[in-house]
């Protein structure tokens, strides 16, 4: 029982970083669900690109104003927010990847995680 609240847990904060992206247009947002694949980090990661350095903290910005408006949560860890060409914003159970568009093309985290379930969002 403990399981799934931390399960729906994730899942809304998952939910709410999209709509952090979506809010600053943050382009080709992924969701892939971790869940089912047991040697993951997280439940899920976010991914998302921007054509430019601005853009990206932008985004992440956007991301940690929405989690903190819905459920008081700061990120545990942060990182790249300094140079804004891959941001990392960790929630523990969801992990938010926000690229800028030539880094995102070069690290292929999808491709990394080929095996989970991908859910695509467009843009707001």
């Amino acid at each position: 029982m403990v399981k799934n609240k931390f399960a729906l847990e994730s899942t809304s904060i998952s939910e709410i970083v999209v709509y952090g992206i979506q809010e600053k247009k943050g382009n080709d947002i992924v969701r892939l669900d971790l869940r089912n694949i047991h040697s993951s980090v997280a439940d899920y990661f976010v991914v998302c690109h921007a054509d430019s350095a601005t853009q990206v903290k932008a985004i992440a910005a956007s991301v940690e104003e929405e989690v903190y408006k819905a459920l008081k949560q700061d990120p545990k860890r942060k990182e790249g927010l300094q140079h804004g060409e891959w941001i990392l914003l960790d929630y523990i159970d969801v992990v938010v990847h926000i690229f800028k568009t030539e880094k995102r093309e070069f690290y292929g985290i999808e491709d990394l995680w080929g095996d989970a379930e991908m859910q695509f969002y467009k843009s707001a």
